[in-house]
């Protein structure tokens, strides 16, 4: 006479429920991230009191020493026009200014005409309070 239980008990474990989970940690905090990317020179960003995140396409830097980046490639004052119109051909760009707060307006004006010629939504990176 041989008892034997007709329900066997399986050990096995099932991961799905842990790979949802960490899945939507991943997304939670790919979301909450900032997404703020260093601009290629060194700069000292004015503060504002809304300092919004913007996605960049394109990004200008000018020290206070008036040293001139663009897309973390060290140009010339002169090189930033031709600079500008390769990186955003025949379409409307983001431009974002990294300006020093010690530059003078004119730079920035300067600069800001050339993206605005260019057909580019322009925008200037500050710090926030």
């Amino acid at each position: 006479m041989a008892l034997q239980s007709k329900n066997k008990i399986e050990s096995a474990f099932s991961m799905s429920s842990m790979t949802d989970v960490i899945f939507l940690l991943l997304i939670f905090f790919m979301l909450t991230s900032s997404f703020i990317t260093p601009s290629g020179l060194p700069v000292n960003l004015p503060s504002s009191e809304t300092s919004d995140i913007v996605m960049q396409e394109v990004t200008v830097s000018v020290t206070k020493d008036l040293r001139y980046s663009v897309n973390d490639r060290i140009v010339s004052r002169e090189q930033i026009k031709s600079e500008l119109t390769n990186l955003l051909q025949d379409k409307k760009g983001q431009v974002v200014l990294h300006i020093d707060k010690e530059v003078p307006v004119e730079y920035l004006v300067e600069i800001g005409g050339i993206a605005a010629g260019l057909e580019a939504n322009v925008s200037i990176a500050t710090q926030p309070y």
